[in-house]
């Protein structure tokens, strides 16, 4: 298999929807849905998911600011920025890295074309023409971009490593808050980093007990040949 099928293929159907809403009261700014044969007699359903998930973040007092949520074979990711919330609709099987930064670029962009206007607007899909710039992104993410996103693809990306990944029904129909989802990332990042520090500890005192045997040893060879020799 070539490079470039394989571009194809992990970046090809990187982004099924997007979606810009704001997160006052879930209103549609903007949207960009691919035009796909396999997957789009059920993009309806997914993008039903995402206006009931732009309610869920407007009535929750603390959504998190980057959260990933799995729906059948494809994951939503969204980013909340100035109140305005950035969500996509991917395969579950794309790099979460990518799909952040790719959520950030279009954040930085948005924000620059229409940042001043955002609260100003009433009527759903205000900035539509936004799609340009969808589009736009979205292909030089399958180009000279991605080769080098995925040259850097195990680079940090703020935050990412601990984004907890929940099923969006339980979010959605069991009506658990996103907040406390959020709650849960930060208890598993705390238990992690507390994990960590002791591992780090532990590993220092093995060092300290292997160096502390070697030069006993030294000292009892040193003290065999300094009586015996």
């Amino acid at each position: 298999m070539t490079l470039n099928v394989v571009f194809e293929i992990i970046v090809g159907r990187m982004v099924l929807m997007t979606m810009i809403a704001r997160v006052a009261d879930a209103l549609p700014l903007a949207a960009s849905i691919q035009e796909d044969e396999q997957a789009g007699r059920s993009l309806m359903d997914y993008q039903a998911q995402a206006k009931q998930l732009f309610r869920k973040i407007s009535t929750d007092p603390q959504p998190p600011g980057r959260c990933s949520l799995e729906s059948g074979p494809y994951i939503f990711h969204y980013i909340i920025e100035r109140g305005v919330c950035y969500l996509i609709l991917c395969d579950k099987s794309f790099s979460k890295r990518l799909a952040f930064q790719y959520l950030d670029d279009l954040q930085t962009e948005f924000s620059l074309q229409y940042g001043g206007r955002v609260e100003t607007v009433s009527r759903p899909y205000s900035f539509i023409e936004f799609d340009t710039y969808i589009q736009k992104a979205r292909k030089s993410y399958m180009d000279s971009r991605a080769r080098k996103n995925l040259n850097n693809i195990n680079t940090e990306l703020q935050d990412v490593h601990r984004i907890m990944v929940q099923n969006i029904d339980d979010v959605l129909q069991r009506g658990e808050t996103l907040s406390a989802l959020d709650m849960k990332a930060s208890n598993l990042s705390s238990v992690s980093q507390k994990y960590k520090k002791d591992s780090s500890y532990l590993n220092l005192r093995s060092s300290y007990a292997k160096i502390a045997a070697i030069i006993i040893v030294v000292i009892v060879f040193l003290l065999f040949i300094k009586f015996w020799w």
